[in-house]
């Protein structure tokens, strides 16, 4: 409704307590509560989601169309077009983004690059303030 596209569903949960080790390559939604020591890169048209909560821990590149971080992450985020970083989201690497949404308390250990030319969405602002959304 009102332009905004249809958020792709989260099929795969890894959970608490689960330890991955290597390549994690997903379509549509994953949800990451446990730990991951690999890269985690989604397959597929972009419309998807990656959503690494505040018990997860990822070593290793992450790529995906819509991210949100709640986490930990040791390595470089790519988010072809939304990073929500939420308060307890801490990043050790670059970070590469369509648009930005990052709340108070998050931290980044890298640089901040903002995506040009193809993949980034037009419509969308390149940063949203958190704060902005209090009323």
């Amino acid at each position: 409704m009102f332009g905004k596209k249809q958020q792709a569903p989260i099929r795969t949960l890894i959970g608490e307590g689960t330890v991955i080790r290597g390549e994690l390559s997903f379509a549509d939604g994953l949800r990451i509560d446990g730990e991951v020591y690999g890269d985690v890169k989604s397959i597929g048209d972009g419309r998807n989601i990656l959503v690494i909560s505040e018990k997860a821990r990822v070593e290793g590149s992450v790529s995906a169309g819509h991210v949100i971080v709640n986490g930990v992450v040791v390595g470089p985020v790519t988010s072809t077009e939304l990073l929500e970083l939420q308060p307890k989201a801490s990043i050790s690497g670059d970070v590469t983004y369509g648009a930005l949404e990052m709340h108070q308390g998050a931290l980044i250990d890298g640089e901040l690059r903002p995506l040009k030319g193809e993949a980034r969405d037009s419509e969308k602002p390149p940063l949203k303030l958190a704060a902005s959304n209090q009323g």
